[in-house]
């Protein structure tokens, strides 16, 4: 892992201090620029992140409904090949958020492992 050393204005540093061991994972999403209805999703996450929730809140995390029956229609519609470039995009775009996730999800569990 890379160190790295910024000079923040002191609100934005107390802000990205707020979020402890989340920040790598906020700034990420925030600097993937999703171009989709997946931005929504992807400040979803970023706000649950921002609260710095505990291993076992991460571990049970899941977007909203809403999030979830939109992703369900994107993968129907893909299924039945009826998505257009927009939903294809979208779709891809939640591929990498959820790849995130679930990234974030492993290393807590790592971390909770009795080995580690």
């Amino acid at each position: 892992m890379t160190e790295l050393t910024l000079q923040l204005p002191d609100e934005l540093a107390e802000r990205i201090g707020r979020s402890g061991r989340w920040a790598p994972a906020i700034l990420g999403l925030s600097l993937d620029g999703y171009g989709t209805r997946a931005a929504a999703v992807a400040n979803e996450i970023i706000a649950f992140l921002s609260t710095n929730p505990s291993p076992a809140s991460v571990l049970g995390y899941h977007v909203s409904e809403a999030a979830q029956d939109r992703l369900r229609r994107l993968l129907a519609l893909n299924a039945a090949g009826l998505s257009n470039q927009e939903e294809q995009t979208e779709l891809e775009e939640l591929e990498r958020i959820e790849h995130l996730i679930v990234l974030l999800k492993a290393q807590v569990a790592a971390e909770a492992s009795p080995e580690h």
